[in-house]
């Protein structure tokens, strides 16, 4: 057992947990974890099944005295985000999650944590393996590709679930009960790259943004954070009134995080150097003053570059286009919600961007719980990326899940929630991706909840839960399952 878990309730849990810590799962990638989970219920006598697209139900027979209850379906995903530190050596197609025990949080070693969603399923794999539990028949289902386009969801085939209510474990603060969620879509923009020799008496001169919290792109997109890739641009253009050239820019690699580093190539006239570090000091300070409040660890900085004589830079039409262009994109809050105080509606991520020899592509997403301002945040992204000369792509579209304060599966958490701890839970909606929308259209009339133990700085390496929060989550859980008629 990890000595990070030692001792921690519930074990079965817990132990599941670190297990599955050890197994690769990016996105895509979910092979090696899937056929754990079907190991696990080989092992232990329970039948399951697999559709199309690698979705897996597992199905688990009522507790005696049970078996005329409906069922219900547990739902959990089983990829997870991939980020690390730059510092960080780790390869997630094959190493395992370092776990570390820090107080009352575990996160991991440089790396995210996978709770998002290793809880849910782990806390799946527990319900099988826990002959001693209360319940009806159940329906343990593990989707894929949640975190790169919700694509198992999209394509689960109906017909693997008897179940009409579900209960999704994707959520990420305990006590709080969320009956909606955001919809989203991504737009990118492309523009083919246009080299030229760079000057022969320029100085290379490497950029870097980092230390960024960064983040998930829907729940952290209101906490004020920076930006890596529009800080990165702002001082690009700034260099450029000395005559600094682009070579590269590359920044973020996932379009539902908010990009925690950046880095730029560029050539300075040589003569202009000292300007050149002076500007990146002072830029360095105003970043820092700007965001001192939720960024104590950035770091804006330059170092010259050896070996680069021969280098290429971007023409200057394509470098005015491209530094304009990230210039104009919005980034973060576009609306709040008048209807539910406090919650975010619209919203926009500048995510990623990326330098090949032939294009360069930058990658946003865009969030709503409004299909109308979804649809116009998108449009505005779209225009902007189309004054500045890009070619635009769109996609990764998936619905929002209304909510329903009429809910069956809400009033029962409700009441267990109250009598368990003598205090009511909160009724949510969330400005994030959950895969209830998406199925709620798969199978029509399917009654739904999500909730879960506490996660912080999900989709980055500062991942970390709160451990007293997974028993509490665990109880809540059993109470429900117990009472669910």
């Amino acid at each position: 057992m990890s000595e990070a878990i030692a001792g921690l309730k519930p074990e079965l849990l817990w132990r599941y947990f670190a297990e599955i810590a050890r197994i690769p799962r990016p996105s895509r990638h979910e092979e090696k974890i899937a056929a754990y989970v079907l190991d696990a219920a080989k092992e232990l006598g329970l039948p399951t099944a697999q559709d199309g697209c690698g979705n897996i139900v597992v199905k688990k027979p009522a507790s005696p005295g049970r078996d005329k209850v409906r069922s219900i379906c547990l739902q959990a995903h089983l990829d997870m985000i991939c980020e690390k530190n730059a510092d960080k050596r780790h390869d997630f197609l094959k190493d395992s999650i370092e776990l570390v025990r820090k107080g009352a949080m575990l996160t991991a070693n440089g790396t995210t944590l996978g709770a998002d969603n290793g809880v849910g399923v782990a806390t799946n794999l527990a319900i099988m393996a826990d002959r001693s539990l209360v319940h009806g028949p159940l329906e343990l289902l593990f989707t894929v590709d949640e975190e790169t386009g919700l694509t198992g969801a999209k394509n689960l085939d109906p017909a693997l679930l008897e179940s009409r209510t579900l209960l999704n474990l994707d959520s990420e603060e305990e006590g709080a009960l969320y009956v909606g969620c955001a919809g989203a879509r991504d737009t990118v923009g492309r523009w083919q790259m246009a080299h030229e020799s760079a000057p022969a008496s320029g100085v290379a001169l490497q950029l870097l943004v980092k230390g960024l919290k960064g983040g998930h792109s829907g729940l952290d997109i209101d906490r004020g954070g920076g930006n890596a890739i529009k800080m990165m641009n702002r001082a690009v253009l700034k260099l450029s009134g000395i005559g600094a050239r682009l070579s590269s820019i590359n920044g973020g690699n996932m379009r539902n995080a908010i990009p925690r580093e950046c880095g730029a190539l560029l050539f300075i006239p040589k003569e202009r150097l000292d300007e050149a570090m002076a500007l990146v000091r002072e830029l360095n300070a105003t970043f820092r003053a700007e965001l001192s409040s939720v960024e104590p660890d950035l770091l804006f900085s330059m170092t010259e570059q050896g070996g680069t004589e021969k280098g290429r830079v971007l023409e200057p039409p394509l470098q005015q286009k491209l530094c304009l262009t990230i210039s104009a994109l919005p980034h973060g809050v576009l609306n709040m919600s008048a209807a539910i105080p406090g919650l975010v509606e619209t919203s926009t991520n500048v995510a990623a961007i990326a330098t090949t020899g032939n294009a360069i592509e930058l990658v946003t997403s865009q969030r709503g719980s409004v299909a109308s301002r979804l649809t116009e945040a998108g449009e505005s992204v779209e225009a902007v990326f189309e004054l500045g000369g890009a070619t635009v792509e769109t996609g990764g579209r998936y619905p929002g899940w209304r909510p329903n304060l009429d809910s069956p599966v809400l009033k029962l958490a409700k009441a267990c929630y109250g009598s368990l701890y003598g205090k009511d839970a909160e009724v949510r909606a969330i400005h994030a991706g959950l895969e209830c929308g998406i199925i709620g259209e798969r199978i029509p009339g399917m009654d739904m909840l999500s909730f879960g133990p506490t996660v912080e700085g999900a989709h980055s390496p500062d991942e970390r839960i709160h451990i007293e929060t997974v028993a509490r989550f665990w109880d809540f859980l059993l109470e429900i399952l117990k009472s669910f008629e």
